[in-house]
């Protein structure tokens, strides 16, 4: 008998109340969770003046107008804000229903990068061209893929009230799920994604009630699938060139540790209170390569500074805590695992961004969720933000 983790599901059972309905005095709009909701729509604002500032000067970037990336982040924010109201209008169960769907035509658009059709960005070869200076980059879909593929498989029959947790066979098929894409995204290779794909796969089986056997033994494939990866030469030279940097900061300054030590240098610039909006010198002195996307968070430590870096930061807890105030809500494993996947997504993304302007974590080229420039990255954000408010919204009426 297999000894289930300390997140315990015997608290779930088949649910046969009435869920959420939309009436004048318990609509939709009232069951929202608005703190999450207007955080994520703050950090996105605050985002579009920090993109603006990294830009506006870039006239080999911003093709000689100062507000083409500010206008174009306002699009992606409306975009996404559209997106989660269509998320939210079908809900998570609906989207259920869907997953091989979705999975499926996740699989297609990231072997597509692979083809003829991929482009590469910024040494990462995991985009899509659409045109008209607009790209796509498939492997943010797939986490989201991941999460309602794994959350499907492992809460099935626990939400039918045959098990109390997953059983080793479930567990294997929703690791299963989660290997083939991340296998594909590798062979770009995409290490950043792939990074924050095992723990989000981490998040969803601690969330499931699946052996510990089975997130002990994740942890240690892990590790020897590292090594091996590593050893078989299958990242390019400039990955391995930013774990060097990270290893050595003081490795060729002026080469490969570049981007780490001017980033630290407009964070350490900013003090207290930072040096205003758009007065930065290592901002307008564009000293800080891709200002708009990875770094972002090093216009608001110089800028705004300390005060204004951890205002972003209290916005991540802000979204993180109402994320697991959801999960802890719901009634259904599906949703709690649902709602884990997203929190270790956005927990590590942002720790990941964040720390490598500081320099505790390498360079990895993953966007700051919400804030970073990014049309593929700020849709994803806000499908998951659309699918944590369905689950508050569709959650039985007595919850």
């Amino acid at each position: 008998m297999q000894t289930a983790n300390k997140f315990s599901v015997a608290r779930y059972a088949p649910q046969r109340g009435p869920v959420a309905k939309l009436t004048a005095r318990d609509s939709v709009l009232r069951r929202l969770d608005w703190p999450i909701l207007l955080s994520a729509f703050a950090l996105s604002a605050l985002g579009s003046l920090l993109v603006w500032s990294a830009t506006r000067n870039r006239t080999t970037l911003n093709q000689g107008d100062p507000y083409y990336f500010l206008l174009r982040h306002a699009m992606n924010t409306g975009i996404g804000l559209v997106l989660m109201i269509g998320t939210i209008a079908l809900g998570h169960r609906t989207l259920r229903g869907v997953v091989p769907i979705l999975y499926g035509l996740s699989l297609v658009l990231i072997i597509a990068v692979l083809t003829p059709l991929g482009a590469t960005i910024n040494g990462a070869h995991a985009w899509i061209v659409i045109g008209g200076g607009f790209s796509l980059q498939p492997s943010e879909f797939v986490k989201i893929t991941i999460i309602l593929g794994m959350a499907m498989l492992l809460a099935a029959r626990v939400d039918a009230g045959d098990l109390a947790h997953p059983d080793h066979r479930t567990v294997m098929k929703a690791l299963c799920l989660a290997a083939a894409p991340m296998g594909i995204v590798m062979l770009m290779p995409d290490l950043g994604s792939v990074m924050v794909m095992v723990v989000i796969v981490l998040g969803v089986l601690l969330a499931s009630g699946a052996s510990n056997r089975w997130v002990a033994g994740l942890l240690a494939s892990g590790a020897a699938g590292a090594v091996l990866i590593w050893q078989l030469g299958v990242l390019d030279e400039y990955q391995i060139n930013r774990f060097a940097a990270f290893a050595n900061p003081e490795l060729d300054p002026a080469g490969v540790g570049y981007n780490t030590n001017q980033a630290r240098i407009a964070i350490g610039s900013g003090g207290l209170t930072g040096s205003g909006l758009f007065k930065g010198s290592q901002t307008t002195g564009q000293f800080v390569p891709e200002q708009q996307t990875d770094f972002v968070f090093t216009v608001a430590g110089e800028e705004l500074g300390f005060l204004g870096a951890g205002l972003i930061l209290v916005l991540l807890g802000v979204v993180l805590w109402r994320a697991c105030v959801i999960a802890r809500e719901t009634t259904e494993l599906y949703g709690t695992v649902v709602c884990a996947g997203i929190i270790a997504w956005f927990a590590f993304q942002a720790f990941e961004n964040i720390g490598m302007t500081l320099g505790i974590m390498p360079v990895a080229g993953l966007p700051l969720p919400f804030v970073s420039y990014g049309g593929s990255s700020m849709f994803a954000v806000w499908v998951a933000i659309g699918l944590l408010q369905s689950i508050r919204v569709q959650r039985p009426l007595s919850a």
